[in-house]
């Protein structure tokens, strides 16, 4: 009988280790997965930052941002950061009107940039964080997915957005009271 216990705990010991490290394969594919989601999104941003700038320096007739902005839209995944960093310093020297609705749209695609160039970089983090582990390099679960980088640009400073005005105030609401029966 005592030789019975010996394997009730080899095998709750196997089970537990096995849930362990079919949990920490499920965090590392989905650290993984997020990263790449959030490079995606970052990309999709800084393409809608480019555009509204090469609006802008349409609006602005800016040679110098117009072809900063292209360079940013036509440029090679391993060009993109420093087009992205020549763009940013061009639209630095450019004064915008928080009133035009251009300008406008740059301004806060500019600072949708730099949200998701936040997210991008904690889950790049995470995700090299969760490679380290010797238990992950041990067993190679890392094997198909590939090494998630860093996405370095320069912070823009444009100007603060104006709050929009606010349509008139509606009309006051008449309180309704309910009927007491008697």
């Amino acid at each position: 009988m005592p030789g019975m216990w010996w394997v009730v705990g080899v095998v709750v010991l196997a089970a537990v280790f096995s849930a362990y490290l079919g949990w920490t394969a499920q965090r590392v594919e989905r650290l993984h997965t997020r990263a790449r989601s959030a490079e995606r999104a970052l990309d999709a941003h800084l393409l809608r930052r480019a555009a509204a700038a090469a609006v802008v320096a349409e609006q602005a007739e800016s040679v110098e941002l117009y072809a900063a902005a292209r360079l940013a839209l036509d440029a090679e995944p391993g060009e993109r950061e420093t087009a992205e960093n020549d763009l940013t310093r061009q639209l630095r020297t450019v004064t915008l009107d928080p009133a035009d609705p251009a300008a406008r749209t740059l301004i806060g695609t500019s600072r949708r940039v730099m949200l998701a160039r936040q997210v991008h970089t904690d889950l790049v983090r995470d995700a090299l964080s969760a490679r380290r582990r010797v238990i992950v390099r041990l067993l190679g679960l890392t094997r198909r997915y590939p090494r998630p980088e860093y996405f370095d640009i320069v912070e823009s400073a444009l100007p603060d957005l104006p709050p929009l005005p606010s349509p008139s105030p509606a009309p006051p609401v008449e309180e309704v009271r309910p009927v007491q029966a008697v």
